[in-house]
Parts: structure tokens; sequence; C-alpha cells
């Protein structure tokens, strides 16, 4: 009961567990479901979601990429020092690149 509501109970509970902040990252794709965007405003939320089909798409294509080329292999997660790196050098206190 209540599906719609409780899939949000699990992104928010999701996020809590792993100390992510909404507004940081506004946009999530749930597995077995789909992609759920949000933001200030209607404008913003929907920003975010051509934003993470974006970013899906270049996935899918590095994905095939890395299948022609290297067969049977997975192409390999990016560390976290830089994913840290990309995402704080644009949000909060240090932040130093971009708007």
């Amino acid at each position: 009961t209540a599906y719609e509501k409780n899939t949000g109970v699990v992104i928010e509970e999701t996020f809590l567990s792993r100390n992510i902040q909404p507004m940081q990252v506004p946009a999530v794709l749930v597995h077995s479901h789909g992609p759920f965007s949000w933001g200030k405003d209607a404008a913003e939320a929907v920003h975010n979601a051509v934003v993470l089909e974006q970013v899906s798409k270049m996935a899918m294509a590095a994905e095939a990429n890395y299948a022609i080329h290297l067969p049977g292999q997975q192409l390999p997660p990016m560390s976290s020092a830089l994913l840290d790196k990309h995402f704080l050098r644009k949000h909060g206190a240090s932040a130093y690149y971009g708007q």
C-alpha cells in the first residue's frame, strides 16, 4: 500500500543513512523503478531530470564502449577521492570552481 509514498520514504531513509544532502544530490535512480528528481521549484526539478538523463546516457555509452574493447570485463568504479574532488570543488565551504 501507499507505493508512491513508500518509495519516497525509501529514498529519504537511504539519503539519511548515507548522509546525503538532498539539495546537493537532487536526483536519484531507484532500483527496479526509475528516476526521481526535485528542486526548489518545478523548473529546477525538470532541469535536474534532464541532467540525470544525460549523465545516464554517458554512463551507458561508457559501459558499452568498455564492453566492446574489453569484453567480459566491467568498467572499474571511479575512486572516492576523485568523486569527492569533482563534487567538492563546486559545492561546500571550500568550493573554488563554477558558480
